[in-house]
């Protein structure tokens, strides 16, 4: 099933956590300690992208909650529009990891529902969790 990827809105976030992922394997562990691993695959998978937006506005908040409405209502995906993800990363390389542009196949989706904290009328705090998923093409 091929998936529709939705542009995330425009905002710089305030702060950001990325954890590229793991390669899919099970490991065996016989009792005289010789261990032997199978790998499912050479892609990583479950790459874990936490943004973080503070002091936005309710307009900018709600926004994000239509963009998770509209991700996951269509079983899409999440496209990060330049700077959204990587504001303030001076190193390409790094940049491409945590957008997961440098060729690993993987595509983010909301891990979790974006979580809204309102701070004083008009301003919220969003948190939002991703995932990194294969397509199954």
């Amino acid at each position: 099933m091929s998936e529709v990827a939705f542009v995330f809105p425009e905002l710089k976030p305030t702060s950001r956590n990325y954890t590229p992922g793991s390669y899919p394997q099970t490991e065996f562990q016989a009792q005289n300690g010789a261990k032997t691993v199978v790998r499912f695959g050479n892609r990583r998978v479950e790459s874990k992208l936490s943004l973080t937006f503070s002091n936005i506005s309710d307009a900018d908040a709600n926004a994000i909650l239509q963009h998770y409405e509209l991700v996951n209502g269509n079983w899409g995906t999440v496209l990060f529009p330049p700077f959204t993800v990587d504001a303030g990363i001076e190193d390409a390389g790094l940049s491409a990891f945590m957008q997961e542009k440098n060729g690993s196949g993987l595509q983010y989706r909301y891990a979790s529902p974006p979580k809204v904290q309102s701070v004083y009328p008009g301003i919220s705090s969003v948190s939002c969790e991703f995932v990194g998923v294969l397509d199954g093409d």
